[in-house]
């Protein structure tokens, strides 16, 4: 199996080749001539010397161009690669060292010889001799072999390789099909095609069905994401709290477009029951918690239609199978807490060059997801934050994201993080960082408050603070240690 051939062969486009499989600004590709342009390029792919089984990195905006490069490698073989722009320097040479790619595409507006011992061709240059070449064969492949890469974007350490193979990619758009989009169906997803979440829903998985996927080239912001809804009117939007936040603070009759949209998915953070109320009052509109992860790369739940509340996770989608599993790795008990282990037909082979990690994490076709999760008497799972993020409080087991819960339920506040920080005796004790829709004083105030009401002693912040953000990552993820690093200075500055 080829993934490439699985989403643009003959028996694709004998369904959907006239469809618009991409929209991009002002231009639209259709499966056929996608096909075509993946076909050529994959030539020149090999005339630079990729071979089966090379990593192709790729710097790219999120444009019909990217595509055709990623599909282009799984074409001939090859990996594919792509690359977070906003990673720093340090990150994308591990990711090159790491992969082993000796070839890279760069798009023209990053900055070059960021990979000093990798052969760069610039986008432009590699899009004008695609033009002209003549098509490559498909390349036969193992459902096994490996497709493409995902590098994971931690609080901590290096980014993580995921390797991932060409059978994955017939596993990709169970949303689609639980939320009823389909052929002739357009899908617009605000997260970049280096994350799994964004690479399934805007692009594999729009493929897979002979929907039309929505393009942005940068990162869109409230104003671009009104606009390309208006314009293009989508059946699905796929994004994250974060944004669907920020859309709420537009003016309400701006957010008109917005009701014309049948389905909104949201994932990657922690899905509140207060923006999931307000996304309904504004919008008319259930805002439905999709879950998944890099290492199975396409989504394992998500809340069916008409059960969506802001705190169910959801329901597994056909042919994924979970557990919950205690402490010792045994099945917990109905009602008990536990950690979510993941048996998925996209499940991943394991980490590049990590041999303990793959060991400990991917064990007789599961995956542990060390998250952990709860299950109401429906069915559905509940994500309760993560296995390690735990804190022994008082000799009692208290969980950060509850307090996050609490503090994002009040108006006035607009995010929340809790961390563990050891106080002057060297126990743990919780701080609590919150960001303000006005006020920061307010927004402190408001959340104390709300843990002291609705919180035994012993999980309640020793500290709540106020800031203007909080830090993340490149892939968005609250980076942690540096709200502790915040808190220390502020503690050592008093001694």
């Amino acid at each position: 199996m080829n993934g490439a051939e699985f989403l643009l062969g003959a028996q694709a486009l004998a369904r959907h080749g006239s469809r618009t499989a991409l929209i991009c600004e002002d231009h639209r590709v259709s499966f056929r001539q996608l096909a075509e342009r993946v076909a050529a390029a994959a030539g020149v792919l090999e005339d630079l010397g990729l071979r089966p089984g090379e990593r192709l990195l790729l710097l790219m905006r999120d444009t019909p161009d990217m595509a055709v490069a990623w599909l282009a490698a799984l074409r001939i073989g090859a990996v594919a690669v792509a690359l977070n722009p906003k990673l720093a320097a340090s990150e994308l040479q591990h990711v090159a060292l790491d992969s082993a790619a000796r070839l890279a595409i760069v798009d023209e507006c990053f900055d070059a010889a960021r990979f000093p011992a990798i052969t760069e061709v610039p986008a432009r240059e590699f899009r004008a001799r695609a033009l002209r070449h003549a098509p490559a064969p498909v390349l036969p492949l193992a459902p096994g072999d490996p497709a493409f890469m995902l590098y994971s974007s931690g609080t901590t350490g290096h980014p993580k390789g995921i390797v991932h193979v060409h059978r994955s990619i017939a596993a990709a758009g169970l949303a689609f099909h639980r939320i009823g989009v389909g052929a002739g169906d357009c899908v617009f997803t605000t997260s970049k095609h280096f994350f799994a979440y964004g690479l399934e829903h805007g692009l594999l998985a729009t493929l897979a069905v002979g929907a039309t996927s929505v393009l942005h080239p940068d990162w869109p912001d409230a104003a671009t994401i009104i606009e390309l809804v208006s314009r293009h009117r989508p059946a699905a939007m796929f994004s994250v709290p974060t944004l669907y936040r920020r859309l709420l603070a537009e003016p309400s009759a701006s957010l008109a477009p917005l009701r014309t949209v049948r389905r909104f998915v949201s994932a990657g953070e922690r899905l509140s029951q207060r923006l999931a109320e307000q996304w309904q009052r504004a919008v008319g509109a259930e805002l439905l918690n999709l879950y998944g992860m890099s290492e199975t790369f396409c989504a394992c739940m998500m809340t069916p239609p008409g059960t969506s509340d802001g705190l169910r996770t959801g329901v597994p989608f056909d042919g994924v199978e979970v557990q919950l599993r205690d402490a010792s790795g045994r099945p917990c008990a109905p009602g008990e807490l536990g950690v979510l282990w993941v048996r998925h037909p996209a499940q991943a082979r394991g980490y590049a060059n990590l041999p303990r990690e793959s060991q400990a994490q991917f064990r007789d076709g599961w995956f542990c997801s060390r998250d952990l999760f709860s299950r109401d008497l429906e069915g559905h799972y509940i994500h309760q934050g993560r296995s390690d993020e735990l804190v022994k409080i008082a000799g009692q087991w208290a969980h950060p994201g509850e307090l996050e819960e609490i503090a994002t339920g009040e108006a006035a506040v607009s995010e929340a993080a809790c961390v563990p920080v050891p106080d002057a005796d060297g126990l743990e004790r919780l701080a609590l960082f919150v960001t303000a829709k006005t006020d920061g004083a307010q927004a402190e105030r408001a959340a104390r408050d709300a843990c002291e009401r609705r919180l035994p002693r012993h999980k309640q912040p020793k500290w709540v603070r106020a800031v203007e953000e909080l830090p993340r990552t490149a892939t968005g993820k609250v980076q942690r240690y540096k709200l502790r690093e915040i808190l220390a200075r502020e503690l050592a500055a008093k001694d």
